[in-house]
């Protein structure tokens, strides 16, 4: 089982690094190509995130079988939601929420909000994985796993 969690954890962070470099050839056909980068720079470092969580801290984690599943889920989604959704606003142009990387842009009201949402949800997921794993680690190394 345990070893079923960290091979999806890679297997996860391999694709989303793979999908970063691929939107690194995007950059100059998006309406922001800051945000494009930013897209891109996600992708790599999140898909390293997973890589890191499955192969090496997973096995200090000292954490139940649930929220096992809740952390590996919740840094799952926000590596992907950080990703797509920095892209999303790159194609749409949005800067409600990144406005620092897309000043001079604007996007309708029907484009910012899935962006907004995507751009908190992930934010939050991260947040509470990141929580819970400091949680895991608190009380060391579990037996030999």
């Amino acid at each position: 089982m345990i070893a079923d969690r960290r091979r999806r954890l890679i297997w996860h962070g391999v694709l989303l690094f793979l999908m970063g470099l691929l939107t690194g050839f995007a950059i100059p056909v998006l309406t922001n190509p800051r945000l494009g980068l930013s897209a891109h720079m996600e992708g790599l470092l999140n898909g390293m995130l997973l890589v890191l969580l499955g192969g090496v801290v997973w096995d200090y984690l000292k954490l139940s079988d649930r929220m096992e599943k809740l952390v590996l889920g919740l840094f799952v989604f926000a590596g992907y939601a950080s990703w797509f959704f920095c892209l999303l606003a790159a194609i749409f142009g949005a800067n409600k929420n990144l406005p620092l990387a897309s000043a001079g842009y604007s996007a309708l009201p029907w484009q910012e909000i899935p962006v907004g949402v995507g751009l908190s949800l992930g934010a939050l997921s991260i947040t509470l994985a990141c929580i819970l794993v400091l949680h895991g680690l608190r009380t060391g190394p579990t037996s030999d796993r």
